[in-house]
């Protein structure tokens, strides 16, 4: 009984610190939008920064939007309002209000409330699209993260790593500098994929070029990888 307590303690404080870097994450992501500016580039085709934040809020609080990025039948109608709001926000003031906006999280009635819910959607989704933004332009350099933080984004990729690698014909093996590795997907012919948690988290969502990450495999095995379709 006392190992089962010390146990539920323990998973107690990784969920409180997780929800901690979360909050945290939403900050930075504002803050980094509002240091760019509207019309700015990012990583995501398509978007400036204006279409980054309007995509941001609406998910939050248009639930039918959110809806749109995982249902075929209402993309369109999500594309359309990511649009539109992008378009109201093109201006600094406009674009401030929106960056705003998305700070405050989500309305009170929100399901994203629930703090399992707002882990599991945001804290993955905040860093990539953090750096979506920092790693658009010519210089920039990883962040130095915590490492608890670090810690918790390599745990959400390890549960959604086959799903983010599941277009790729080939074994893949995630591989920290510092030793932990997940095998995301078995195959024949496999290749390592080696890099800190952050950069491997943008490897894994279709970053590959902005992803401080190396290979270890055979070189055609690597190359195919290197053209494969990755992530959502």
């Amino acid at each position: 009984m006392g190992w089962y307590r010390a146990r539920a303690r323990a998973h107690c404080v990784l969920i409180s610190q997780v929800m901690h870097f979360v909050d945290l994450s939403r900050e930075v992501l504002a803050e980094t939008l509002l240091a760019a500016g509207p019309g700015s580039p990012t990583l995501c085709a398509g978007w400036r920064t204006q279409e980054l934040a309007a995509h941001l809020y609406l998910r939050e609080h248009k639930p039918r939007v959110g809806l749109g990025l995982v249902l075929k039948p209402l993309r369109k109608a999500t594309e359309k309002a990511t649009r539109e709001l992008a378009e109201e926000s093109s201006t600094p003031e406009a674009f401030a209000n929106l960056v705003s906006r998305f700070r405050q999280g989500p309305p009170r009635l929100s399901p994203m409330r629930i703090k399992a819910l707002d882990e599991g959607s945001n804290l993955i989704e905040f860093f990539v699209h953090t750096e979506d933004v920092r790693r658009a332009g010519d210089r920039w350099a990883p962040r130095a993260l915590d490492q608890g933080y670090s810690d918790a984004l390599w745990a959400d990729l390890v549960k959604r790593a086959a799903i983010l690698y599941r277009g790729v014909d080939l074994g893949i093996v995630l591989v920290q500098p510092s030793g932990p590795r997940h095998v995301a997907k078995r195959a024949p012919v496999s290749v390592a994929i080696i890099g800190e948690p952050g950069e491997l988290l943008m490897h894994a969502h279709g970053r590959a070029r902005q992803a401080l990450v190396s290979f270890e495999g055979q070189p055609d095995a690597v190359a195919l990888l290197q053209t494969a379709d990755v992530g959502f």
